[in-house]
C-alpha cells in the first residue's frame, strides 16, 4: 500500500483525511471533559499527574506546536497558554509532581481554556486544510509535513487514554455514566493452558521506508532471535490473581524486586488499584460504580506487581520479543524477512497481522479485540477469538496493555522526531518497562505491531494485564 492510501484510505486507521481524524478526536475529547463535574476540574485524580484543567488545554497547545509551530513553522495562537500547556510530567515520587510551569502556576479558567482550543481548533484545521499540505507528498518537506500532522492527531488520541486512567480515580459522584454503559460479568475465568513456541526470529520495530508514520522508538526495524518458550493462552485474570493474594503474594518479600518492594511497602500496596476491598472481599472500581468482581477479566496491575505474581508462579514475564513472537509469528514459518506471512513484528510487507482471519498483506478486522473506546471495562479472557494469535494465544492485542521485562530503550538508527524531539529521549532512563498490545481505551488509529508504550514498574494506574512465560532467555 503507497504512503497515500495509507493516510487517507487505510480502515485499519479509520482515516478518511487528517483533519477528518483531528475533528474526531477533538469531539471525543471534549465528550470526556463534559463527563465530569465542574467541581473537580482543578484537583488531581492521580497524584503523579497535573490537573485536569492542564490536559484540556494541553490537547490543542500540543498540536499547535508539533503542527503549525515545528511543522509548518508557523506562528502559534497563544504563546502564554502554549508555554504553560505545552508538557506534562513523569515524577519519581508525588512529592516531586509539580507542573513543569512551577509550583505557584495559576490555572486559567476553563472559560479562557475552551476559548483557546476554539483558536487553535480554527488554526490547525486551516493549516490541515491548506492545499499546500500534502500528506501523501514523498519529497521532504511532505515528509516533515506528515510527521508533524500525525505527531498532533496521535498524540491526542493517546491522551485520551491517559484521561480515562484518570477519570477513574475521580469519586463516582463527579462523572456522569452514559446511558450505554453494559458490563459482561457473567462468562466463566478460561481453562488455563499454555503453548510452546518455538525458536525463531523477529523484527523488533519498523522500517521507515515502509511505515508512513511511527514515533521515533518505533524505529529502526532490528531482526533477533528469540529462544524457545511456552506462553500462558490467556492474560491473568481476576481469579488467577485472587490465588496470589490469599498466598500471602503482596507480603513475601521474595517474591518481589528491591525497588518494587520498597514501592509496594511505602505506599502499603495489598491489591491492585483497580479493585476495593469491603469487608475483606474485593470488588472492581470501576468508572461509574462499584463492580462485583468479575472473575474472568484480565487483572490490571502495575508491573511490578505482575512481575511478583510471575515469581510466585516460578515463572517470568515475556520480554518485547516474546510478545512479538507470540502475537504476529507464524508456525512453521522461517526467516522473517522472506516468510509468506512473516514471523516480523514490524509493519513492512512481510508482516503478517495477529488475527488468524486475514490473509497476509491484507487488512485485519480491527473489531476483534477489545480497542477503540467500544467498551468502559474488560471483557472476559478470551471471549474475542477471532483476536487470537496464529499460536492460539488470546488479547495480545486489545483488553489491555501487556507488560513484558524489557527496559525501555532506543533501537540501532534511533534519531529523535523533528516534531516531538523529547518524545522517547527523557525516558531511556532504565526506569521504564515496554508495554505492546492495546486496552478498551487504545484508539484503534494507534493500532500497529511496531507501537511502543511505556511506564515506570510502579505506576498502578494503566489498563494494563499480562501474562506469564517460561524459557531460557538468549
Amino acid at each position: 500500500m503507497s504512503d497515500s492510501g495509507y493516510l487517507i484510505t487505510d480502515q485499519r486507521r479509520g482515516i478518511t483525511a487528517p483533519s477528518s481524524w483531528y475533528q474526531r478526536n477533538r469531539q471525543r475529547s471534549r465528550e470526556l471533559f463534559d463527563l465530569l463535574d465542574p467541581a473537580v476540574y482543578y484537583t488531581r485524580p492521580i497524584a503523579l499527574r497535573n490537573p485536569i484543567v492542564f490536559y484540556e488545554g494541553h490537547l490543542p497547545a500540543f498540536s499547535v506546536i508539533s503542527f503549525l509551530k515545528r511543522g509548518l513553522g508557523q506562528p502559534g495562537v497563544d504563546e502564554r497558554l502554549e508555554s504553560l500547556f505545552a508538557r506534562g510530567i513523569d515524577p519519581d515520587s508525588v512529592d516531586a509532581a509539580l507542573p513543569r510551569s512551577g509550583a505557584d502556576t495559576r490555572w486559567p479558567a476553563r472559560s479562557e481554556v475552551l476559548e483557546y482550543g476554539r483558536a487553535a481548533d480554527a488554526a490547525v484545521m486551516k493549516g490541515l486544510e491548506d492545499p499546500a499540505f500534502d500528506p501523501s507528498g514523498t519529497d521532504p518537506v511532505a515528509a516533515a509535513h506528515r510527521e508533524a500532522a500525525f505527531t498532533a492527531l496521535e498524540h491526542e488520541a493517546m491522551h485520551q487514554e491517559t484521561l480515562l486512567y484518570m477519570w477513574r480515580r475521580l469519586p463516582y459522584e463527579h462523572k456522569r455514566k452514559p446511558a450505554n454503559v453494559r458490563y459482561d460479568t457473567a462468562a466463566p475465568p478460561p481453562r488455563h493452558a499454555v503453548v510452546f513456541i518455538p525458536a525463531g526470529e523477529v523484527t523488533l520495530g519498523a522500517s521507515r521506508d515502509r511505515l508512513a508514520f511511527g514515533w521515533d522508538n518505533e524505529f529502526e526495524e532490528v531482526t533477533t532471535e528469540v529462544g524457545p518458550f511456552d506462553i500462558d493462552v490467556h492474560s491473568v485474570t481476576n481469579a488467577d490473581f485472587l490465588a496470589f493474594l490469599a498466598d500471602d503474594g503482596y507480603e513475601r518479600r521474595e517474591l518481589w524486586g528491591e525497588a518494587d518492594w520498597e514501592w509496594r511497602v511505602a505506599e502499603d500496596v495489598r491489591h491492585p488499584a483497580f479493585w476495593g476491598m469491603r469487608d475483606g472481599q474485593p470488588f472492581w472500581r470501576g468508572m461509574f460504580e462499584d463492580i462485583p468482581l468479575p472473575h474472568a477479566w484480565p487483572v490490571y496491575v502495575s508491573q511490578a506487581e505482575a512481575a511478583a505474581y510471575a515469581r510466585w508462579k516460578g515463572r517470568r514475564l515475556p520480554t518485547e520479543a516474546e510478545y512479538h513472537r507470540a502475537a504476529f509469528g507464524v508456525p512453521g514459518a522461517g526467516n522473517p524477512e522472506t516468510a509468506a506471512a512473516g514471523d516480523s513484528g514490524s509493519s513492512g510487507p512481510s508482516a503478517g497481522p495477529p488475527w488468524p482471519a486475514s490473509a497476509p498483506g491484507t487488512v485485519p478486522d480491527m473489531t476483534a479485540g477489545n480497542l477503540g473506546f467500544e467498551c468502559w471495562e474488560p471483557v472476559p479472557a478470551g471471549s474475542r477469538p477471532a483476536a487470537a494469535s496464529r499460536w492460539g494465544v488470546h488479547d495480545l492485542v486489545g483488553n489491555g496493555w501487556e507488560w513484558t521485562s524489557s527496559i525501555f530503550a532506543p533501537f540501532p538508527g534511533f534519531r529523535p522526531m523533528a516534531s516531538y524531539p523529547e518524545y522517547s529521549v527523557e525516558f531511556f532512563d532504565g526506569r521504564h518497562y515496554v508495554l505492546k498490545g492495546g486496552s478498551p481505551g487504545t484508539a484503534r488509529e494507534l493500532v500497529r505491531p511496531s507501537l511502543r508504550n511505556w511506564f515506570r514498574p510502579n505506576y498502578p494506574y494503566v489498563y494494563a494485564k499480562f501474562r506469564t512465560v517460561s524459557g531460557a532467555l538468549f
